[in-house]
């Protein structure tokens, strides 16, 4: 299990449908939306 960086949320990184690699480092979304706050950043 791994945090959402943007809500919190706890994911699991193996059903997690919403993920990217930012700086070497793979993050998890809970949702689309947080997936797109992310990556606005």
């Amino acid at each position: 299990m791994t945090k959402d960086p943007v809500c919190g949320m706890e994911i699991d990184e193996k059903t997690a449908e919403f993920s990217t690699v930012k700086n070497g480092k793979k993050y998890y979304f809970c949702s689309e939306n947080c997936y797109n706050k992310f990556n606005k950043k």
